[in-house]
């Protein structure tokens, strides 16, 4: 038995359920909103498991569920070496976003990752502790932060509502999604300008590495795709 892992609610669980069911595949909840079971026609050996999207990249990698539709950007956030337990097997096209840099749209003088990096250095001089970024994604920004060579910030962690922490002053910038930028824009922010976002992510069908054999391959090959 192959156990799928598909996000529990909302547009995601939406557009994979259209997804399978472009391939052949009918998946639906056994019962109510509240009910985390489900069911699957149109292929054996084929068990539906209704998780948050945040849950996917763990059960995951612990072999708890071999496929599994979840974002990239939870699954590199989440997963330290997650290439080594997780294999990529196919893009989705949808649940499209970007992780980017945001600061207020007052900060006339801030349009670029080096403007960003010098008013972090005086905002240190002036206020004697670090600029604050607003994010969940710690170790994506982490990262991105570092290979351009920005040191002078401090993240602070953020797990909703990431947008409003400038306005109430416990961050100065923020970090996080974005798809259309009308939250921003709502909250009188703008993204750092650069040559990439921190990373470009949608919905991607995953699958656990130890899992791979014939039983995987068979249900991957009757959904027109191949294990890599």
């Amino acid at each position: 038995m192959i156990r799928l892992g598909v996000p529990s609610k909302g547009r995601l669980m939406e557009l994979t359920f259209d997804w399978f069911a472009a391939r052949g595949v009918t998946l639906s909840r056994s019962g109510s909103d509240r009910d985390y079971g489900g069911r699957v026609e149109g292929i054996d050996g084929l068990q539906l498991v209704l998780l948050s999207a945040g849950e996917i990249p763990r059960e995951l990698a612990v072999g708890r569920i071999e496929l599994g539709v979840t974002g990239q950007d939870l699954v590199r956030e989440r997963l330290v070496g997650w290439r080594s337990d997780l294999a990529e097997i196919a893009p989705l096209g949808f649940g499209h976003a970007d992780l980017i840099l945001a600061v207020p749209e007052c900060w006339r003088d801030c349009e670029t990752l080096d403007d960003f990096a010098s008013i972090a250095r005086d905002f240190r001089a002036a206020h004697g502790f670090r600029l604050r970024i607003a994010t969940k994604y710690h170790r994506l920004v982490r990262a991105w932060l570092a290979e351009a060579e920005v040191a002078d910030y401090q993240l602070v962690d953020s797990q909703g509502a990431t947008e409003g922490t400038v306005a109430n002053q416990t961050a100065e910038a923020i970090a996080d999604i974005t798809s259309s930028g009308e939250t921003l824009r709502a909250n009188a922010l703008k993204i750092i300008e650069h040559d990439n976002p921190i990373l470009r992510s949608q919905a991607v069908l995953f699958a656990n590495r130890a899992a791979m054999g014939a039983e995987l391959d068979r249900v991957l090959t009757h959904l027109g795709l191949a294990a890599r």
